[in-house]
């Protein structure tokens, strides 16, 4: 009895084991978004010249290239 104990707890283990191992807890191609902030409270701290930015909303110009902001410069 004991024999058949031990078995089945080893088994019980194993099907455990390959479950947790098996769980995802986060998809492979699952990206992190930070939500955009469009409140008024937030437009009033937005990026200086210079800071980094991922998009142009982040920016006090709405322009932001390289992952900096900049001025807009008018091409005539």
């Amino acid at each position: 009895i004991n024999l058949l104990n031990l078995c089945v707890s080893k088994v019980i283990f194993i099907i455990i084991m390959f479950q947790i191992h098996c769980a995802s807890l986060h998809p492979e191609n699952a990206q992190l978004l930070r939500p955009k902030r469009t409140t008024p409270f937030w437009r009033g701290f937005s990026r200086p010249v210079g800071a980094s930015c991922r998009d142009n909303s982040e920016c006090f110009t709405r322009e932001c290239r390289n992952k900096l902001c900049s001025l807009r410069i008018l091409q005539e």
